[in-house]
């Protein structure tokens, strides 16, 4: 779905490493491992997490694509590696093990092990599993980092929360704040919960999952402002922007439902309720609302997008649930394995670099440039066009 950014990862939750390379990013961009390892801390010390986001540092490395601070115009190339491989190195191996190692037949309910066995014809789950993996997503994190970056220099700025936890949910409205005050906030709870009262709810649902061996989902929702008109396009399927962004949240793993603006609710209402008025200002027009969620026919129409995710429990349960052995057929509980119980506040973080990864892409798309300067350039000298002057100040009344 990206039109003018390339974007790979490679690597599995226990190998090595994971590798990500970023290939489109204009020359002229300040990065550094240091402001990567800001994304990728917020997306680590969230609740829910299990044992490992302890062990993980996630301190990135760029390999490429950056000299003397700045991006060069060529791919971007990042490194993490994993801490935690040592232990398994045997399992892991790239060659022959020098001992015996046990596949894992039982697949667990929930999760990618059955139909990716059935896909690559495998009865070890690991073979599947190992990719599959949330872990992969510290890697997005990191590349989505760099398209923050860039977003900021272009005066868009990206935000997320979370909504819901189980079935404790926080309905209050915080349209008045920016995503950046959003973030602020939202980055001083664990759970990324901005009502207090409700962040403590959800705590302690998530606690008594917890005890029980059991996992929760919830929903979290992202916020972009600044974003110009224009971006994506109407001519194509896969061009136009809300597919490009509900198919980056959608790859992320155990999301479910996708939503903009007003979303699923806006279905119960008239149109006459679910569009948002124009009306004229000095200089252009406002919308008193914005059901549209900041994206209207394809393409985005200047107001701020709102995206809403829906994210399943997570499905690793130290309570396993039956199963099959897919060698001798027989039922089965699979191993237990170590897992968040709730991974919806991480989430949000994976969002936020999904949906920077996607705009960066249409802004490039749309107003092209080989440096940053040279897109800030395009950039305002169109800037004109996302608020188009009204007839009768053209003089055309």
């Amino acid at each position: 779905m990206l039109q003018r950014l390339r974007m790979l990862t490679a690597g599995e939750s226990h190998g090595p490493a994971l590798v990500g390379i970023l290939e489109g990013i204009p020359a002229g961009l300040a990065i550094g491992e240091q402001l990567i390892g800001v994304q990728l801390q917020r997306r680590r010390q969230v609740a829910g997490r299990g044992g490992r986001s302890h062990i993980e540092t996630d301190a990135v490395q760029i390999l490429a694509g950056v000299r003397h601070g700045h991006t060069l115009g060529s791919p971007l190339a990042l490194l993490l590696t994993n801490r935690d491989f040592p232990q398994w190195s045997e399992i892991m191996s790239v060659t022959a093990p020098t001992l015996p190692v046990e596949p894992v037949t039982v697949p667990r309910p929930g999760h990618i092990d059955l139909a990716g066995c059935l896909k690559y014809d495998t009865s070890d789950t690991r073979n599947v599993s190992e990719r599959a993996s949330a872990r992969e997503t510290a890697m997005r994190t990191a590349l989505g980092a760099i398209c923050r970056q860039l977003l900021l220099e272009l005066g868009i700025s990206v935000g997320s929360q979370v909504l819901q936890a189980g079935s404790i949910c926080d309905t209050n409205d915080y349209g008045h704040l920016t995503p950046g005050q959003l973030n602020l906030l939202a980055d001083k709870s664990p759970l990324r919960c901005l009502d207090p009262g409700v962040s403590a709810a959800m705590q302690k649902a998530i606690d008594e999952a917890t005890a029980t061996g059991d996992t929760l989902g919830g929903k979290l929702a992202v916020r972009v402002a600044g974003v110009p008109a224009g971006l994506g396009s109407t001519t194509q399927w896969d061009t136009r922007l809300q597919a490009r962004l509900g198919a980056a949240l959608l790859s992320i793993g155990g999301m479910k439902g996708f939503e903009i603006g007003s979303g699923f609710s806006g279905t119960s209402r008239p149109g006459s309720e679910a569009n948002d008025a124009i009306l004229p200002v000095a200089g252009g027009f406002r919308r008193p609302s914005n059901n549209a969620g900041g994206l209207e026919g394809g393409l985005s129409n200047g107001e701020e997008i709102i995206l809403r995710v829906a994210m399943k429990p997570v499905p690793t349960l130290r309570r396993p649930q039956q199963s099959v052995d897919l060698v001798t057929g027989k039922s089965a509980l699979p191993p237990q394995e170590r897992g968040d119980s709730w991974a919806v506040a991480a989430a949000s973080i994976v969002a936020e670099a999904m949906t920077c990864l996607v705009l960066v892409d249409a802004l490039l798309e749309k107003f092209g440039g080989d440096t940053l300067n040279q897109l800030q350039q395009h950039l305002q000298a169109s800037a004109n066009w996302s608020r188009p002057k009204l007839s009768h100040e053209s003089g055309d009344e």
